[in-house]
């Protein structure tokens, strides 16, 4: 578990298949994604029963986050596609709307980057996201990452890729 000033970025189990179905199944969250949706608490829980396995395989690292003060996940952000040597990994994440611009995500956000390089020792940390959706490059902008031009997101070409670099990370904090 990560804790920050207002959130709690917990293990997901079985008890939040509602929040799950709830989270990936929001049109407004999905417009920008490309995924099968659950469509009811079955696709939802195999989806929990797959995050446990690889979590557990070390495969990906997957938190729910809640506000301190509630059980409910309001969304969920992971860090997953190790490169072979461990060394980068890409963040995902998503917030249910009504969350929006209330700097949940970018909170969840700065807490995850900190475990990547320093608990987990990554050189680089990516991030693919829609070129419409607003929100999330603004959020990366803030936190530093930078608009990878010449990269693209194999098979996804509405996508950019955004990328932070250990050094360039640790040398902005010192600052």
């Amino acid at each position: 578990m990560i804790e920050t000033e207002r959130l709690l970025l917990k293990e997901i189990n079985e008890s939040y298949v509602n929040d799950i179905l709830k989270i990936r199944s929001n049109e407004i969250i999905n417009q920008y994604v490309q995924r099968v949706s659950p469509k009811n608490n079955y696709d939802a829980l195999q989806f929990i029963l797959t995050i446990k396995e690889r979590t557990k395989n070390n495969q990906t690292f997957y938190w729910g986050i809640s506000l301190k003060d509630q059980l409910n996940l309001i969304g969920t952000i992971c860090l997953w596609n190790f490169s072979e040597d461990r060394t980068v990994a890409e963040v995902g994440y998503e917030l249910l709307p009504d969350f929006h611009n209330k700097g949940i995500m970018s909170e969840a956000l700065k807490a995850v980057v900190n475990f990547a390089f320093n608990n987990l020792f990554l050189k680089e940390i990516v991030a693919m996201t829609h070129r419409y959706n607003d929100n999330s490059k603004k959020l990366l902008l803030k936190h530093n990452f930078v608009l990878e031009e010449e990269r693209i997101d194999e098979g996804f070409p509405d996508n950019l890729v955004f990328s932070l670099k250990n050094d360039d990370y640790n040398s902005k904090s010192l600052q």
